[in-house]
């Protein structure tokens, strides 16, 4: 297909051509119009460059500090990495004495040159706590929140083209917000650290100016709605109408897939495209479009996927692109590693969050919350990229603020996010009775074209198709008084088809007195954590003290916790109750000197991405996509006696499972005692359930009964250690 440039080119020949007879004329004057349209919906006819620029400022800037943000700082002692945290000063600040974290303003200032436009924005796409902008000594404007970004007009600032411009950005602490404001508060962090954490940018165009850009896919005719806003100049006498140009392509290849132009009279454009042979976006295929539009004086890049999800009242599943789809996964508790001693600038290594995330889906997990907080923007792109689920919590921990005051944040956060194929919840609390955020949940959820479902923490579901979320802490019961019976502690707490507590159910129980029947997802459960030396933390220590029958070596509490952590995952995914088991934590902080920290995740080495190894032999498993679970959890039985032990088969995929289950009861030496086989089949997201019968050796001793199929990764399995006495 010739280029348009081409195209413009010999129809102006043959104007040319035409002019030299009457009847010409009528044809060069339909050319003329041709003309007109084609670049009406290809652009003003100027070069590409020459519309929207971004210039990147990150980097390492200058820092001070001062005791308010009325005190101008005198020198710039330090310098900084942007994105990172004032922790990362050069030299340090001296980050162990608190006094840093509270009271204090720090001053960021870099240098740029930037030529001339009709529109120029400084984006600061988050920083936390509070942040002020001055260009050339004026101030130009503040953003109080901490968790979505900042925009800022600067072009009246700006010194001539080429001219050098100072930016300073002045970043307080969490203690001087006010209450009007979200200001992160977590019972389990002790350092609320400030600092420019995700990426700044100045943006350089012209006018229609493409402020905002929503994508809501159609994944049953692929297709997409597009809805942005214009900002139009307002000293233009020009009428407020036009077109906006688009095209679609492939983000890998590059290769275009459709364009076309929409007309558009006032700020807001909304229309539709077609997506000729869409290919739908998954987890297990990732494959992402972008949409550029295109005005007289700019043009916007956005990155999307054909993909839709959502849930429906009482079932136990999520549908994805409109099939049924369980989450298997894990929660990321960022802004807790922002205290951890091993984080260093690791959060802003690309590499680094790429395998952190491939380790994810290396479990067999699909999906992840964001908990109690949002990590830089990279992260989202990351997980687009790579097929990685996101329920996107914003970091409220029983203190939110009025709900008129939090749609403000709510509408910053969803605007920055409604692109992304990743973010499929919108999560508005973690644990918190309170009916601010279910009011502010009404006044925005509207604004996503894409109807994504909500969790309200432990507030009541704003939506039949809403989740309510559970945190089933079983062990919790050994933090205080009790002692496992005879039987052990899996007996204990797992015996039965328990329903998903710790949730709405229990903390905002429904008017009528019964449960919700909404769609719930185990975000969080074990209470077994330890430090990544092998320590207990300051939750789980009582519970090691009451459930390990005497005093447990390192390797013991590993061995221990992986295999009682892939008990729970087996049971909680085994009854089918849930759309989605999510284990606490895949990333968090681990501290282990003075203040103690109360929850960690299972890196051994978290630089090196190096978990522990009970974690992946045991854990893995658990979560394998067709997944097995010995419904038998007493850990001591008589001598001789004859038991029958049910096991459960789930199938999370959209293929027939067909194998043979191996069935073994093993020794401490490791030799097999008895053997047995069964052919299993189970239907596509389907789920079995079948019975082994045994009896016990007279022998007393330590067992472990043995449950496993071959997949082409290995042994998938499922294991029940015993004592015979």
């Amino acid at each position: 297909m010739a280029s348009i440039h081409t195209l413009i080119t010999h129809m102006t020949q043959t104007i040319k051509k035409e002019l030299s007879n009457l009847a010409g004329m009528q044809i060069a004057l339909i050319a003329l119009m041709s003309i007109f349209w084609i670049s009406q919906a290809f652009g003003s006819g100027k070069p590409k460059e020459e519309l929207r620029q971004v210039l990147s400022l990150n980097g390492n800037w200058e820092l001070a500090y001062t005791e308010s943000f009325d005190q101008a700082p005198n020198r710039f002692a330090y310098t900084v990495p942007v994105p990172g945290l004032i922790d990362l000063a050069n030299p340090a600040l001296g980050m162990p004495n608190n006094d840093l974290l509270n009271d204090k303003v720090y001053w960021y200032r870099c240098h740029f040159k930037t030529e001339s436009a009709a529109v120029v924005y400084l984006k600061i796409y988050k920083a936390m706590y509070h942040t002020k902008v001055y260009i050339n000594g004026q101030l130009v404007g503040e953003n109080p929140y901490s968790f979505t970004s900042g925009i800022f007009d600067i072009g009246k600032y700006l010194n001539k083209p080429r001219k050098d411009n100072e930016l300073i950005i002045g970043v307080g602490c969490r203690n001087m917000l006010p209450d009007t404001v979200t200001n992160g508060h977590d019972f389990e962090k002790k350092r609320y650290i400030p600092g420019i954490y995700d990426k700044v940018e100045i943006i350089r165009s012209g006018y229609p100016f493409i402020t905002n850009v929503q994508i809501a896919p159609n994944t049953e005719k692929p297709s997409i709605r597009v809805q942005t806003n214009l900002m139009l100049n307002s000293k233009s006498s020009q009428p407020h109408k036009g077109k906006i140009a688009y095209v679609v392509k492939e983000l890998k290849s590059g290769k275009e897939v459709t364009r076309g132009q929409a007309d558009y009279f006032g700020k807001l454009v909304d229309f539709q495209v077609d997506i000729p042979n869409g290919r739908l976006w998954s987890p297990e295929d990732p494959f992402l479009y972008t949409l550029e539009l295109m005005t007289d004086g700019d043009s916007h890049v956005t990155r999307f996927g054909l993909r839709t999800f959502g849930f429906e009242e009482g079932k136990p599943y999520g549908l994805l692109n409109g099939k049924p789809y369980y989450l298997r996964g894990t929660n990321v508790t960022l802004y807790r590693f922002f205290e951890d001693d091993a984080r260093q600038s690791l959060p802003w290594n690309d590499e680094w969050v790429v395998n952190l995330i491939k380790s994810y889906k290396s479990m067999h997990w699909n999906s992840a919350r964001f908990c109690i907080g949002f990590p830089p923007e990279r992260w989202y792109e990351i997980a687009d990229s790579l097929g990685f689920l996101v329920q996107d919590e914003y970091p409220i921990w029983a203190n939110a603020i009025p709900a008129h005051h939090l749609a403000n944040e709510y509408k910053a956060w969803m605007s920055e996010r409604w692109n992304h194929p990743s973010v499929v919840i919108w999560d508005a609390q973690n644990e918190t009775i309170t009916a601010e955020t279910g009011k502010a949940i009404q006044q925005v959820r509207s604004l996503d074209l894409s109807n994504r479902p909500w969790d309200n923490g432990w507030s009541p579901p704003q939506s039949e198709t809403d989740i309510v979320e559970a945190h089933p802490y079983l062990f919790h019961k050994y933090q205080r008084l009790a002692t496992p019976s005879s039987d052990g502690p899996l007996r204990d707490v797992l015996e039965g088809k328990r329903f998903p507590d710790n949730g709405p159910n229990e903390k905002s129980p429904s008017p009528e007195g019964t449960y919700y029947n909404n769609p719930i997802i185990i975000n969080e459960y074990g209470w077994l954590w330890l430090n990544r030396d092998g320590s207990p933390t300051t939750l789980s220590e009582p519970v090691y003290n009451r459930i390990g029958m005497g005093e447990l070596t390192t390797d013991q509490r590993r061995e221990l916790y992986a295999r009682y952590l892939a008990a729970l995952t087996e049971y909680w995914r085994g009854h089918r109750r849930c759309a989605g088991v999510l284990h606490f934590c895949g990333l968090g902080y681990s501290r282990t000197a003075d203040p103690r920290g109360q929850t960690s995740d299972h890196f051994i080495d978290v630089a090196q991405l190096e978990y522990d190894p009970y974690f992946i032999k045991y854990v893995k498993p658990a979560f394998a996509p067709v997944g097995i679970m010995i419904d038998y959890w007493t850990e001591r039985i008589w001598r001789g006696a004859s038991i029958a032990v049910p096991v459960n088969v789930v199938n999370d995929t959209y293929d027939t499972f067909e194998k043979e289950l191996v069935f073994e009861l093993i020794d401490e030496t490791g030799t097999s005692l008895q053997k047995k086989t069964y052919s299993v089949k189970v239907d596509p997201l389907g789920s079995t359930r079948c019975m082994f019968s045994l009896k016990m050796p007279k022998t007393n001793g330590k067992y472990e009964l043995l449950v496993y199929y071959h997949s082409d990764e290995g042994k998938v399995f499922s294991s029940r250690k015993i004592e015979v006495k």
